[in-house]
């Protein structure tokens, strides 16, 4: 398996760092800005990166999401990743906040939730050009139009994010539902910010 997502989640932790620390529109409050030396992770894992089909449903239900500011949100359900963790048979439901869009949003809270991860759950985005494959895409990254319908996505827990509210509570953010508890522990992506 090639290296390089490992080299792009490394990119894309130290370009958020950069940006959480410098940005204006930084979900870092101002007033802890100067004492930011950057986010907290996990070691990168291969054990928490996945290639897998989504069992997309043929009923795809509106879903209430509740919000950390006792909001509602609604999203489509759209399909599901089944897998092993920890040796735990796993499935996480993939959502869309309208139908028309690629991409798929997981959230998910764990085992580690409210110790080692933020309490609430993180997220993972799952955009078609950087997570769906085809089955005969080549280790150069080059991607084949055909075979769409067969293609898997990459579920990278490594890039596994706190949802804004986490940094402060001037946010509003979709809470996990309880679909997405699950049982075992995810120690791959972002830890709990201090």
């Amino acid at each position: 398996m090639s290296t390089d997502w490992r080299e792009t989640v490394r990119r894309q932790r130290a370009e958020k760092d950069d940006y959480f620390g410098d940005h204006p529109r930084s979900p870092i409050p101002d007033d802890e800005r100067d004492e930011f030396e950057g986010l907290n992770y996990y070691p990168i894992d291969e054990d928490y990166r996945f290639a897998l089909s989504l069992r997309e449903h043929e009923d795809k239900e509106r879903v209430t999401v509740s919000t950390s500011t006792e909001g509602e949100q609604e999203y489509v359900r759209w399909g599901e990743f089944r897998f092993e963790a920890d040796g735990e048979d796993v499935t996480l439901q993939a959502y869309k906040s309208d139908p028309d869009e690629d991409r798929l949003w997981v959230p998910f809270r764990d085992e580690t939730s409210g110790d080692e991860t933020y309490g609430a759950g993180r997220y993972l985005d799952l955009e078609p050009a950087d997570h769906r494959i085809a089955p005969d895409e080549s280790d150069d990254g080059e991607r084949d139009d055909e075979g769409e319908d067969d293609a898997e996505w990459i579920l990278d827990f490594n890039q596994a994010y706190n949802p804004t509210c986490a940094y402060s509570d001037r946010y509003e953010c979709p809470l996990p539902p309880m679909e997405n508890w699950l049982d075992v522990a995810i120690e791959a992506g972002e830890k709990t910010y201090h």
